[in-house]
């Protein structure tokens, strides 16, 4: 057998550019130790709309009665691990949770989320999604929850970080049938004439950038005598729901805004099961302590009313 030898520096060349590719890909390994320990059904489905098809987790909660849907929109990383083991998480409170990967088909040899070779990648892709066609897969994600013979109709959507402003986008889009939409950490859309449905924001003491847009957000909802109720959490910083139940989060403020936000969550849902308007004040208010946090979460959403990325 023939031994080819590499020089010590291609070798230690080679273990630097493979070691970030490996971090990227492996962050996450606790979040999916958790989904893979949950014993809620959980399968893969294709949905269409027009030419487009596209792949969705939904997961099923185990209870006796009919449920809500809640259509949950990933970060800007895409459908990782942990917005898939977020969708079970909420699945065990009792909704049926459908997350598309709205980088389906859009990755390597024509892939989803899980094809992307390393985060940079996923968040370029992400970033540069077609609103119009985002909607669409919305929609597509919640037409099909109607439908399924477990769900009592009542549709809801919750988003974080790039997925926060999306969610108060279709808000402003799904105006026929929307009962609730829940923002984590997202801007506004620059229109909220069209929403319907009460909006309740979730946002972080420490992420001044989107934290600077709630005021306007307020205000623009106020005048137009929709229901707007942001809750910001001192000492949490952006993507706290994910840093919260991170077992490397050293911010005490993060995991206590996660579970504060996790907690009003499921409050609000199961109020919106019985009363699909529920509806709560419009002054925003706050909660937790104070800490300093440097969390890895964008938005490329644009935040019309106030501030820019």
């Amino acid at each position: 057998m023939k031994l080819t030898w590499f020089p010590r520096t291609s070798l230690v060349a080679a273990l630097l550019i493979a070691l970030p590719l490996a971090v990227s890909l492996h962050a996450q390994d606790w979040a999916k130790t958790r989904l893979e320990a949950s014993s809620r059904h959980r399968e893969f489905v294709t949905l269409h709309h027009g030419t487009r098809s596209l792949q969705a987790l939904v997961v099923y909660p185990e209870v006796k009665g009919k449920a809500p849907v809640v259509v949950l929109i990933h970060e800007i990383f895409g459908l990782t691990d942990w917005a898939k083991e977020m969708a079970d998480e909420l699945a065990g409170q009792g909704f049926i949770v459908i997350a598309p990967d709205l980088l389906s088909g859009l990755g390597p040899n024509g892939g989803g989320s899980s094809e992307f070779p390393a985060q940079d990648a996923a968040i370029k892709a992400v970033s540069g999604l077609d609103p119009d066609v985002v909607n669409a897969d919305l929609d597509a994600a919640a037409d099909y929850g109607k439908k399924l013979p477990a769900t009592d109709g009542k549709i809801a959507v919750a988003g974080f970080c790039w997925g926060g402003g999306k969610s108060f986008a279709f808000a402003a889009h799904r105006t026929k049938d929307l009962s609730a939409a829940f923002v984590f950490y997202g801007p506004g859309p620059a229109d909220v004439s069209t929403i319907t449905a009460p909006v309740y924001g979730f946002y972080a003491g420490n992420d001044a950038r989107i934290g600077a847009t709630v005021p306007a957000t307020t205000a623009a909802m106020k005048a137009a005598g929709k229901t707007y109720d942001p809750i910001t959490y001192d000492g949490a910083g952006h993507g706290f729901m994910r840093a919260g139940e991170d077992p490397a989060n050293t911010v005490p403020g993060n995991k206590t805004a996660r579970e504060q936000g996790f907690e009003r969550l499921v409050k609000l849902l199961h109020e919106m099961k019985g009363a699909p308007m529920a509806s709560s004040g419009s002054e925003g208010r706050k909660k937790g302590t104070k800490a300093v946090a440097s969390i890895l979460c964008h938005d490329g959403s644009a935040a019309p009313v106030s501030g820019s990325m």
